[in-house]
């Protein structure tokens, strides 16, 4: 798998034409944010060797390389679920491809049912930790030369971003909230009893992603920022029944404020990245550095 991944990478090294260090995936309902996107190069998933092939509604399969905010970004518009019958190494193969190509900050969205009773739908919750429920773990096998044999999984979800996003949001005055994003496998929705023991378990929103994106993400020390769109509510006392459509719905809804943000906070991002990068190149340091030394 691990020459497939550099195969792969290798592939899209060729065709392009910036070489950016931030991604995003684009979850359910989301995809709109790529109208954002000044693109200079959008890739099928089934024209990229070794590729697996998105078969959700609302996941258009694409590999966009473009500007966003003036910012040269990766965006994955469409991802791959466990439920869909790949393996986790083939659910986290495009995390590996975007490490191999130079990512190292990786935004991820998704859309998710509420179990915290002080969430309602259309919410924002920034993903400060997470619970893993899936039944394969993305690190089960030979390790891969990325990380370590056991990674550290404290802070996985970067705090300087967390601290960043609720930055924008007081500015915009934007309700954000804060949570544990619990993954499970899929493909039904919860029952109300399950809906109600990941909250006692210490959830605050449940989905079908994202999970083992990070954690890969994080093996490989990529930095991580998770979001999750509030789009139906469970495990209360009146059960609502849910379906897809609805999730699409209510995730198209926040559309324009997860663009708000995620724009800002790209921009943001990568300033300060590019600030700590000057300043701490001891190799070339720039003369702020010096006059601090």
């Amino acid at each position: 798998m691990y020459e497939k991944i550099q195969e792969t990478a290798s592939w899209l090294k060729a065709k392009m034409v910036t070489h950016p260090t931030t991604a995003i995936i684009l979850g359910t309902g989301l995809g709109r944010l790529a109208e954002e996107i000044q693109v200079e190069q959008a890739i099928d998933y089934k024209d990229i060797p070794n590729f697996p092939v998105s078969t959700v509604e609302g996941h258009s399969g694409k590999f966009i390389f473009g500007k966003l905010g003036g910012v040269d970004i990766i965006a994955m518009k469409g991802r791959f679920h466990y439920y869909e019958g790949y393996s986790m190494k083939e659910v986290t193969f495009p995390v590996r491809v975007l490490y191999e190509l130079g990512i190292k900050t990786l935004f991820v969205s998704n859309a998710a049912g509420g179990m915290n009773p002080g969430f309602k739908i259309g919410d924002l919750m920034v993903i400060t930790d997470h619970i893993n429920f899936f039944p394969e773990h993305p690190l089960r096998g030979k390790n891969y030369p990325t990380g370590p044999r056991f990674p550290d999984m404290h802070e996985t979800y970067d705090p300087s971003l967390i601290k960043l996003a609720g930055q924008i949001a007081r500015e915009k005055k934007i309700r954000l909230q804060y949570g544990v994003y619990v993954g499970v496998q899929g493909p039904t929705f919860e029952t109300p009893a399950e809906y109600r023991m990941y909250r006692t378990l210490g959830g605050d929103t449940v989905g079908m992603s994202t999970v083992p994106e990070v954690i890969v993400a994080h093996h490989c020390g990529i930095r991580t920022f998770g979001i999750s769109v509030v789009t139906d509510l469970g495990g209360f006392d009146n059960p609502v029944e849910v379906s897809h459509e609805e999730v699409q719905e209510a995730a198209d809804k926040a559309q324009p404020i997860m663009t708000e943000i995620m724009r800002e906070m790209i921009v943001r991002s990568e300033k300060l990245e590019h600030s700590k990068n000057e300043r701490y190149n001891t190799d070339h340091p720039t003369e702020e550095w010096k006059s601090q030394s």
